[in-house]
């Protein structure tokens, strides 16, 4: 992968709750993309990349979550152990966190209100924007849900888009999720690498 300083790798919710077996919405391998997300870190450091991570930050109910009537088991509840970034993830840029006000956040750029529907959205398009990126990179968890919300957002702004295979993990509740993700990223004009 070549990065340069119009490059931004973003490192997508690699959060206990999805990376460690012990998380409370475990990705099965989640935790295998950490050191794979590391050392594309360390490349893109070494090349002036700008490195950009999203987190769930829930508060403790939202109808995000299935006691409140959503879909989800309760996960990355902010303050907890489930919302904090694997411990073996190298921590090196800054950090848009989504869901905070009960939203559904799958997009690293936007959040929806699950009843109202209304949305809004983040930081992470003015972090880039301010930072003169034009392409994205992006790693981490999972690949059905936040990776692919966010690269398909990505695609939407205007942002070229790599996705790296070998740092994601699907969740793939209905089996091949995950490759259909991956095939609907592609169609929509991510390069799979």
């Amino acid at each position: 992968m070549q990065y340069d300083s119009h490059t931004a790798l973003v490192v997508v919710d690699v959060q206990n709750d999805f990376a460690d077996p012990a998380g409370r919405l475990y990705v099965p391998g989640g935790e295998a993309v950490v050191p794979v997300i590391n050392a594309e870190i360390a490349r893109a450091q070494a090349a002036g990349a700008s490195v950009i991570y999203t987190r769930d930050w829930h508060p403790p109910h939202t109808p995000h979550f299935k006691p409140d009537g959503g879909p989800w088991p309760v996960h990355c509840v902010r303050d907890t152990w489930g919302a904090a970034f694997h411990p073996q993830l190298a921590v090196v840029g800054p950090v848009v966190s989504k869901g905070c006000g009960g939203e559904d956040g799958y997009s690293g750029f936007a959040v929806r209100d699950p009843r109202s529907g209304a949305g809004q959205t983040t930081e992470l398009d003015r972090l880039l924007r301010e930072r003169g990126i034009s392409r994205l990179v992006i790693a981490g968890l999972a690949t059905d849900y936040c990776v692919r919300a966010t690269a398909l957002d990505a695609l939407r702004l205007g942002y070229r888009v790599t996705v790296l295979r070998e740092a994601v993990r699907a969740v793939d509740l209905a089996p091949g999720d995950g490759a259909r993700a991956l095939a609907e990223l592609e169609a929509a004009g991510a390069e799979l690498a």
